[in-house]
């Protein structure tokens, strides 16, 4: 017999989600998963087009729908923009999912300057101090959540992606301070790390991507978290494991195992 309806628990739909990278694939399908009646979406992203089709998208479901482009690499520009959309519909939840991938150029010894210095400000720089900006808020009113997109590559001291890699790094443990500061204040805060996502990010690696999730069942598994108030969600599961093994295995044998793995990325 299935549960009495009474007794369910009840699914939480936020009044106003702001979801940043919501032209991308992932950013997409998260703005579809919250698009209803009665919850406004505020959409940030790089690409106007995208944007415009994705909101179309949610406006078919009942949802209202502002959107803004910009690139997250001018933080005051994006903490002015911030205060602005929740001045004016206080934000009860908080998406960080923008961020950019890169790899070192084949036959390069290093990464450009360019793509460390994006991936410092769009992967590190600019979610935290969003967060920062939205807890402030929100634990004066007692109530929110933060979502921050981390990566299992986090775990992982990975040579030919060392600003991707540390960059997530440091927003994992930047996101659970940030949980540990709020909980008392009843915001939630969730650090999502997930391995490959079929996105056009992922679909740039020229290689495997081993245990691929779609877009609408990691969008379907951050919203359940963020709703639980998770601290972590790792997924899939596997990689927990893989995360406990790189901690176990010496540094000098994964750095040389690390070393010969032939990674390739295509051009935009």
């Amino acid at each position: 017999m299935s549960r009495p309806e009474r007794f369910a628990k009840a699914q939480y739909v936020p009044s106003h989600a702001l979801i940043t990278g919501a032209s991308g694939g992932l950013g997409r399908a998260l703005a579809l998963h919250y698009a209803r009646a009665g919850t406004h979406l505020t959409l940030w992203g790089r690409n106007e087009q995208r944007l415009e089709a994705v909101a179309a998208s949610c406006r078919q479901q009942g949802s209202e729908v502002t959107c803004h482009v910009l690139a997250l690499t001018d933080l005051d520009a994006g903490i002015a923009l911030f205060r602005k959309d929740d001045s004016r519909l206080p934000v009860d939840l908080l998406i960080l999912n923008a961020g950019v991938s890169d790899i070192r150029p084949e036959g390069s010894v290093t990464e450009t300057v360019e793509a460390v210095k994006e991936a410092a400000l769009v992967n590190y720089a600019a979610p935290v101090t969003l967060a920062t900006e939205a807890a402030s808020a929100m634990a004066l009113r007692k109530q929110g959540r933060i979502v921050f997109m981390g990566s299992v590559a986090a775990h992982h001291d990975l040579p030919f992606a060392s600003a991707y890699s540390s960059s997530k790094a440091g927003l994992s443990r930047f996101a659970t301070c940030l949980h540990a500061a709020m909980a008392p204040h009843k915001v939630g805060v969730t650090l999502i790390e997930p391995g490959y996502i079929d996105t056009a990010m992922s679909r740039r690696l020229d290689g495997a991507r081993p245990f691929l999730v779609s877009a609408e069942k990691a969008a379907a598994l951050i919203a359940e978290a963020a709703a639980r108030k998770r601290a972590v969600l790792i997924f899939p599961r596997l990689f927990t494991l893989l995360k406990l093994v790189s901690i176990l295995v010496p540094r000098p044998i994964a750095h040389r195992l690390l070393r010969l793995a032939k990674v390739k990325q295509k051009a935009l």
